[in-house]
């Protein structure tokens, strides 16, 4: 039996520093991945917006009188394309618009897509995730 211990606690010294190292590439790959979908959500969101606002005028008043407007697909997906067109997405990997269309007549819809890639590639986290967000916009008048 030995009687000098020193530096017996080194081993587990590194042990508890290649577990901090891993906690904190985890918590950032997460963190990351997190902001990124709100950002695409943030550029969806508008995009559904400006999309609810691509009615006409003239088609404002509904069959029953009331004033609603009504949307159609051509019209979303000409306005949305053209918001993705001059919105700032140069910090998005691979956008894609997925959808822009109207479900009802009154609402917008779109779906985005962007690849997500970590700030630092490890064994644990994913070389890049594929991440989709869809938004609803309604325009309301009156």
């Amino acid at each position: 039996m030995r009687d000098d211990d020193s530096g017996s606690i080194l081993p587990l010294i590194a042990g508890y520093v290649a577990l901090g190292l891993v906690v904190v590439l985890l918590v950032s790959a997460a963190t990351s991945l997190y902001l990124e979908r709100k950002r695409l959500f943030t550029l969806a969101d508008g995009a559904a917006l400006v999309g609810a606002e691509s009615f006409e005028l003239d088609d404002v008043r509904g069959p029953d009188g009331e004033l609603r407007p009504r949307l159609d697909d051509a019209s979303v997906q000409r306005d949305v394309v053209a918001y993705l067109g001059e919105a700032p997405t140069d910090e998005f990997t691979e956008l894609r618009l997925i959808a822009a269309r109207t479900v009802d007549g009154v609402s917008a819809e779109v779906t985005l897509e962007a690849l997500w890639r970590p700030p630092v590639v490890t064994l644990f986290v994913p070389e890049g995730l594929v991440i989709d967000v869809t938004a609803t916009a309604r325009s309301v008048i009156g």
